[in-house]
């Protein structure tokens, strides 16, 4: 029995984003038709009346909060109050304001930087709050934990059927290329093809290329979101969050490696110590999620591969977000 129905009125909250724009694809892809969403400028989702007005009108059935403020090492070190505070703000007007409309479905997206920073690998649901966070994304790790923690409670207190999804390392069309806030796939694809537009000889990489790490693509990840809006229900036992990702890893230097080859790029490649590696390793455990019955479809080179054809057409076009 699917849970949600075709008809349903689903609200995906930061449609414009990677996240969101794989929902948009996915959803559509798969016969739901009934998709609303609200731009930024339309709808500013840190102002809690902005939120209210918006749901009283429009009175969506299922919500996916997809929205967030996001960047990568440096990002999270030099603006920790904006990942904070920003994220809080989105998440707790969102989850209140969607309880207060009865919808019946929520799901809040949340991100494998929860977990402590010497998890047991690979890390299952369970580690959560069980030993201390990585330092440099500690302010959006902490605004995540929150998020997940306040459907929680409204699970509890209210019956409120809100569940959280807890993705890997993402990456796909429609990421942030950014140099100063992007992560690490986006911010090597632009740093190693403006390498190779340019002839350079060699290319910094940041810390020592040993930091072990999961990859999911965001086309993937979209599939598994809706899948579970669709059949999963935990039971009371269960943590009312998942794993989303691979239970695959790589090194950063294999990453770099596989990168820099499909972009053509002959130098040499300069490892950085003295720039931060992050967490050791981070790999999630997914067997829950394989136990309901979904896994991955698209292997790291291939999505690298198409990955690196979208941002060099948006590049070319001027509309990747640079």
């Amino acid at each position: 029995m699917c849970l949600i129905s075709k008809k349903d009125k689903i609200f995906i909250a930061g449609h414009r984003g990677m996240v969101g724009s794989a929902l948009m694809r996915k959803f559509k892809e798969k016969g739901y038709f009934n998709l609303i969403f609200a731009s930024s400028d339309k709808l500013d989702l840190t102002i809690l009346d902005k939120v209210d007005e918006w749901f009283n009108e429009f009175r969506p059935d299922i919500v996916i909060l997809a929205a967030a403020k996001v960047g990568g090492i440096l990002a999270n070190n030099s603006y920790p109050v904006n990942f904070l505070l920003e994220n809080l703000k989105i998440q707790n007007n969102v989850i209140e304001t969607a309880h207060k409309y009865g919808v019946k479905r929520f799901f809040f997206l949340g991100s494998s930087c929860i977990y402590p920073k010497l998890s047991n690998q690979p890390i299952k649901e369970e580690s959560l709050l069980s030993g201390y966070l990585e330092e440099t994304n500690q302010w959006y790790a902490i605004a995540k934990i929150a998020g997940l923690k306040l459907c929680e409670a409204y699970r509890k207190q209210y019956e409120f059927d809100a569940l959280s999804l807890m993705p890997t390392n993402l990456y796909g069309p429609g990421d942030n290329y950014n140099k100063f806030n992007s992560h690490v796939i986006p911010g090597l694809i632009r740093r190693f093809f403006e390498a190779v537009d340019n002839d350079y000889e060699f290319v910094n990489c940041w810390g020592t290329g040993k930091a072990i790490r999961e990859f999911l693509h965001v086309d993937d990840f979209a599939d598994a979101c809706i899948f579970l809006l669709e059949n999963w229900i935990p039971s009371k036992k269960d943590n009312s969050f998942i794993n989303i990702g691979t239970g695959r890893s790589i090194s950063i230097k294999d990453l770099v490696d596989i990168i820099a080859n499909l972009t053509g790029f002959n130098g040499k490649i300069k490892w950085d110590h003295s720039k931060p590696d992050g967490t050791p390793i981070k790999v999630l455990d997914i067997e829950k999620l394989r136990k309901l019955g979904w896994v991955p479809s698209i292997e790291l080179s291939e999505g690298l591969k198409k990955t690196i054809q979208d941002f060099k057409k948006n590049f070319n076009e001027k509309n990747v977000r640079l």
